[in-house]
């Protein structure tokens, strides 16, 4: 005889089974990735360098003794108390426009670092995914890009439009500088192209836009901000190369235009080396800073680096425990016995 019973759940009560798997938050994966990137040692140095820069370019007019562009010092001259690092031919404060000349490097290098990231995301993805007459035009203005030197086209597009101020600069840039992102992310995209939840989403009847930018460029999320940090450091040593020509304004303070100023009053023959090593030994650091942080968002998108070095580390903590307990042994002094223990089991022997 079966005995039948029924279970009555209360009101608004949810159904039992396996819960339903709630896929993380966009915040959630934000902190992760910081997380991993600051685990890095070099990338922790890179963001410490980077964040001083910043910080110092925010807080300038705070920071600074005197004005960027306040010139009734004494001329050349030395460091003191009143001027840290000297003075400028102009008789203007060394370290005033070191400081103020942080927010041209930094502004140059974000703006100009996105906006190239854009451009190559955008015909990056978009070469990789299409096929056809329209995808080999692409690639054809791509790779005219990457075969004209960027230096030199940047010095003809700057020299041709001169005195145009710090935008002309950037734009300068960013027109030269998005074709090497670009062609990286079609190799990825092609690699993406052929994977399941791309040929679900297709059969699916999802456009290609949706297909792009909802499917595939999720999963490049790390090659894009590599890519922003490689744009961004080429950024800044550009602007700094086309101020030292005198290919920008030079009535601005930058680094680029100190190092200018300072090569037309022949600082070095002037002994005032100072004007020379200080703007070009920041703008190495702040380069350095974006290329450390790129070892981070290497690792947030390779978990091979990040399984390695926990690998390595666990590795190292065993063979230090293994030697620890060696050594404990080695040292423990072996247990003494009777002095008649020995006569006595060689008499059993013996008698045996």
């Amino acid at each position: 005889m079966t005995s039948t019973v029924s279970v009555h759940l209360p009101e608004g009560a949810p159904p039992s089974g396996p819960a339903e798997q709630k896929a993380p938050s966009r915040w959630l994966t934000i902190g992760r990735m910081a997380a991993t990137i600051w685990s890095n040692p070099k990338a922790k140095i890179g963001v410490i360098i980077l964040g001083v820069f910043v910080l110092t370019a925010i807080f300038a007019p705070l920071l600074a003794p005197y004005g960027g562009s306040e010139n009734g010092f004494e001329r050349n001259a030395d460091a003191s108390w009143a001027h840290w690092m000297g003075t400028t031919a102009a008789g203007e404060d060394v370290l005033s426009q070191l400081i103020y000349g942080a927010r041209i490097s930094v502004l140059v290098g974000v703006v100009a670092g996105v906006l190239s990231t854009l451009i190559a995301v955008g015909i990056g993805l978009s070469w990789g995914y299409m096929k056809g007459f329209g995808g080999e035009v692409v690639g054809f203005v791509v790779n005219l890009f990457l075969v004209i030197p960027g230096l030199p086209l940047m010095i003809v597009i700057a020299a041709y439009l001169q005195n145009g101020g710090i935008l002309v600069i950037m734009a300068v840039i960013v027109v030269t500088g998005w074709a090497w992102g670009a062609r990286v992310l079609r190799s990825q995209t092609q690699s993406l192209r052929s994977r399941d939840f791309v040929t679900a989403a297709r059969f699916s009847g999802e456009s290609s836009g949706r297909i792009v930018f909802r499917e595939i460029l999720p999963n490049m999320t790390s090659l894009i901000t590599g890519s922003f940090f490689g744009a961004a450091t080429s950024a800044i040593l550009a602007e700094a190369g086309l101020e030292f020509l005198g290919l920008g304004d030079s009535s601005i303070v930058s680094w680029g235009t100190i190092l200018y100023w300072a090569q037309n009053s022949n600082a070095l023959l002037t002994g005032q080396w100072i004007l020379l090593f200080a703007p070009g030994l920041c703008i190495a650091l702040l380069a350095m800073s974006l290329t450390l942080i790129n070892f981070g968002v290497d690792a947030v998108g390779n978990p091979r680096l990040r399984e390695g070095g926990a690998k390595k580390a666990k590795e190292a903590r065993a063979c230090a425990l293994e030697l620890e307990e060696t050594r404990s042994v080695s040292a423990t002094p072996a247990p003494s016995r009777p002095a008649g223990s020995d006569q006595r089991a060689t008499g059993t022997e013996d008698e045996s």
